[in-house]
Protein backbone atom coordinates (compact mmCIF):
# COMPACT_ATOMS: atom_id res chain seq x y z
CA UNK A 1 0.00 0.00 0.00
CA UNK A 2 2.69 2.40 0.42
CA UNK A 3 4.79 2.04 -2.17
CA UNK A 4 1.66 2.62 -4.04
CA UNK A 5 1.10 5.70 -2.84
CA UNK A 6 5.10 6.52 -3.20
CA UNK A 7 4.31 5.97 -7.17
CA UNK A 8 1.60 7.93 -7.15
CA UNK A 9 2.94 10.63 -5.73
CA UNK A 10 6.71 10.60 -7.55
CA UNK A 11 4.11 10.51 -11.10
CA UNK A 12 3.70 13.59 -12.94
CA UNK A 13 0.51 15.50 -12.51
CA UNK A 14 -1.14 15.72 -16.31
CA UNK A 15 -4.03 18.30 -17.21
CA UNK A 16 -5.43 17.76 -20.05
CA UNK A 17 -8.34 18.96 -22.27
CA UNK A 18 -10.88 16.21 -23.10
CA UNK A 19 -13.56 17.89 -24.63
CA UNK A 20 -14.11 21.49 -26.15
CA UNK A 21 -16.48 23.32 -28.14
CA UNK A 22 -18.08 26.58 -29.10
CA UNK A 23 -21.96 26.31 -28.51
CA UNK A 24 -22.71 29.79 -29.35
CA UNK A 25 -20.80 33.15 -30.42
CA UNK A 26 -21.17 33.96 -26.44
CA UNK A 27 -20.99 30.34 -24.76
CA UNK A 28 -18.09 27.93 -24.67
CA UNK A 29 -17.66 24.57 -23.06
CA UNK A 30 -14.80 22.39 -21.88
CA UNK A 31 -13.76 19.24 -20.20
CA UNK A 32 -10.69 19.14 -18.49
CA UNK A 33 -9.01 16.09 -16.54
CA UNK A 34 -6.48 15.96 -14.26
CA UNK A 35 -4.66 13.11 -12.90
CA UNK A 36 -3.45 11.42 -10.83
CA UNK A 37 -4.52 12.83 -7.59
CA UNK A 38 -4.59 11.62 -4.28
CA UNK A 39 -7.63 10.90 -1.75
CA UNK A 40 -9.16 14.54 -1.05
CA UNK A 41 -7.12 16.65 -3.75
CA UNK A 42 -9.85 16.61 -6.30
CA UNK A 43 -12.15 18.32 -3.85
CA UNK A 44 -9.71 20.41 -2.19
CA UNK A 45 -8.58 21.70 -6.36
CA UNK A 46 -12.15 21.63 -7.45
CA UNK A 47 -13.29 24.20 -5.35
CA UNK A 48 -10.23 26.14 -5.45
CA UNK A 49 -10.99 26.04 -9.30
CA UNK A 50 -14.72 27.25 -8.92
CA UNK A 51 -13.86 30.03 -6.91
CA UNK A 52 -11.38 31.51 -8.81
CA UNK A 53 -13.29 31.02 -11.81
CA UNK A 54 -16.38 32.44 -10.73
CA UNK A 55 -15.34 35.02 -8.57
CA UNK A 56 -11.39 36.51 -9.27
CA UNK A 57 -11.43 36.64 -13.10
CA UNK A 58 -12.27 40.13 -13.95
CA UNK A 59 -15.14 41.22 -16.55
CA UNK A 60 -16.46 43.62 -18.43
CA UNK A 61 -19.85 45.24 -18.41
CA UNK A 62 -22.47 48.01 -19.38
CA UNK A 63 -22.81 49.34 -15.92
CA UNK A 64 -25.07 52.56 -16.59
CA UNK A 65 -27.43 54.17 -19.50
CA UNK A 66 -28.25 57.67 -19.74
CA UNK A 67 -30.54 59.52 -22.08
CA UNK A 68 -32.40 62.53 -22.19
CA UNK A 69 -35.59 61.17 -23.33
CA UNK A 70 -36.52 58.62 -20.88
CA UNK A 71 -38.63 60.07 -18.29
CA UNK A 72 -38.19 56.71 -16.39
CA UNK A 73 -37.38 53.57 -16.24
CA UNK A 74 -40.65 52.01 -16.50
CA UNK A 75 -41.62 54.63 -19.29
CA UNK A 76 -42.02 53.56 -23.31
CA UNK A 77 -40.61 55.46 -25.60
CA UNK A 78 -43.25 56.73 -29.03
CA UNK A 79 -41.61 54.46 -31.96
CA UNK A 80 -39.75 51.72 -29.93
CA UNK A 81 -41.06 48.12 -29.58
CA UNK A 82 -39.48 48.00 -26.48
CA UNK A 83 -39.83 49.47 -22.77
CA UNK A 84 -37.15 51.23 -21.29
CA UNK A 85 -36.66 48.58 -18.97
CA UNK A 86 -36.28 45.68 -21.68
CA UNK A 87 -33.88 48.05 -23.04
CA UNK A 88 -31.48 48.16 -19.92
CA UNK A 89 -32.08 44.47 -19.37
CA UNK A 90 -30.86 43.89 -23.26
CA UNK A 91 -27.99 46.29 -22.37
CA UNK A 92 -27.26 43.94 -19.53
CA UNK A 93 -27.09 40.54 -22.02
CA UNK A 94 -24.33 42.30 -24.03
CA UNK A 95 -21.01 40.35 -23.38
CA UNK A 96 -18.09 42.52 -23.91
CA UNK A 97 -14.33 41.93 -23.82
CA UNK A 98 -11.37 44.52 -22.61
CA UNK A 99 -8.28 45.23 -20.96
CA UNK A 100 -9.20 48.47 -19.71
CA UNK A 101 -8.88 49.30 -16.08
CA UNK A 102 -11.56 52.19 -14.67
CA UNK A 103 -14.73 53.65 -16.59
CA UNK A 104 -15.28 54.28 -19.97
CA UNK A 105 -17.87 55.51 -21.91
CA UNK A 106 -19.67 54.48 -25.19
CA UNK A 107 -22.75 54.99 -26.99
CA UNK A 108 -25.80 54.12 -29.18
CA UNK A 109 -26.98 56.24 -32.17
CA UNK A 110 -29.35 55.43 -34.27
CA UNK A 111 -31.74 56.73 -36.59
CA UNK A 112 -35.04 54.58 -37.05
CA UNK A 113 -36.59 52.23 -38.20
CA UNK A 114 -34.61 49.40 -37.58
CA UNK A 115 -33.00 46.98 -35.34
CA UNK A 116 -30.46 48.36 -32.94
CA UNK A 117 -28.25 45.15 -32.06
CA UNK A 118 -24.97 45.20 -29.88
CA UNK A 119 -23.24 46.48 -33.30
CA UNK A 120 -24.30 49.54 -32.80
CA UNK A 121 -22.74 50.48 -29.66
CA UNK A 122 -19.88 52.73 -30.47
CA UNK A 123 -17.14 51.59 -28.04
CA UNK A 124 -13.61 53.06 -27.08
CA UNK A 125 -10.29 51.38 -28.91
CA UNK A 126 -10.05 49.02 -25.87
CA UNK A 127 -13.37 47.30 -25.98
CA UNK A 128 -15.07 44.90 -28.48
CA UNK A 129 -18.54 43.04 -28.47
CA UNK A 130 -18.82 39.14 -28.87
CA UNK A 131 -21.67 38.66 -30.04
CA UNK A 132 -22.42 41.96 -32.63
CA UNK A 133 -25.89 40.26 -33.28
CA UNK A 134 -27.10 40.65 -29.23
CA UNK A 135 -30.73 42.68 -29.72
CA UNK A 136 -31.07 45.76 -28.07
CA UNK A 137 -33.95 47.82 -29.62
CA UNK A 138 -36.51 47.51 -32.43
CA UNK A 139 -37.27 50.90 -33.92
CA UNK A 140 -40.79 51.11 -35.61
CA UNK A 141 -40.25 54.67 -36.71
CA UNK A 142 -38.05 56.98 -38.34
CA UNK A 143 -36.73 58.69 -35.04
CA UNK A 144 -33.35 58.75 -33.32
CA UNK A 145 -32.25 56.79 -30.35
CA UNK A 146 -29.20 58.27 -28.29
CA UNK A 147 -27.75 56.65 -25.54
CA UNK A 148 -24.64 57.45 -23.28
CA UNK A 149 -22.76 54.53 -21.52
CA UNK A 150 -20.34 53.96 -19.37
CA UNK A 151 -18.51 50.21 -19.15
CA UNK A 152 -16.60 49.24 -16.02
CA UNK A 153 -14.33 46.08 -15.15
CA UNK A 154 -14.44 44.54 -12.20
CA UNK A 155 -14.46 41.09 -10.13
CA UNK A 156 -18.26 39.60 -8.97
CA UNK A 157 -21.33 41.34 -9.79
CA UNK A 158 -23.16 44.88 -8.36
CA UNK A 159 -26.65 45.32 -8.11
CA UNK A 160 -28.03 48.79 -9.20
CA UNK A 161 -28.80 51.51 -6.87
CA UNK A 162 -32.04 53.94 -6.76
CA UNK A 163 -29.89 57.15 -6.34
CA UNK A 164 -29.29 58.03 -10.25
CA UNK A 165 -32.84 59.17 -11.22
CA UNK A 166 -31.89 63.06 -10.90
CA UNK A 167 -29.51 63.10 -14.00
CA UNK A 168 -31.52 60.58 -16.28
CA UNK A 169 -28.91 57.85 -15.62
CA UNK A 170 -29.87 54.92 -14.63
CA UNK A 171 -27.57 51.90 -13.53
CA UNK A 172 -27.55 48.15 -14.33
CA UNK A 173 -26.75 44.77 -12.64
CA UNK A 174 -23.60 44.02 -13.72
CA UNK A 175 -22.42 40.47 -13.66
CA UNK A 176 -18.70 41.08 -14.10
CA UNK A 177 -18.03 36.83 -14.11
CA UNK A 178 -17.30 36.07 -17.36
CA UNK A 179 -17.82 31.96 -16.60
CA UNK A 180 -21.24 31.28 -15.70
CA UNK A 181 -21.13 27.87 -14.25
CA UNK A 182 -18.32 25.38 -13.77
Amino acid sequence: MIREKLKVSTQTLQWKCVESRVDSKRLYYGRFIMSPLMKGQADTIGIAMRRILLGEIEGTCITRAKSEKIPHEYSTIIGIQESIHEILMNLKEVVLRSNLYGTRDASICFKGPGYVTAQDIILPPSVEVIDNTQHIANLTEPINLCIELEIDRKRGYRIKTLNNIQDGSYTIDAVFMPKKKT
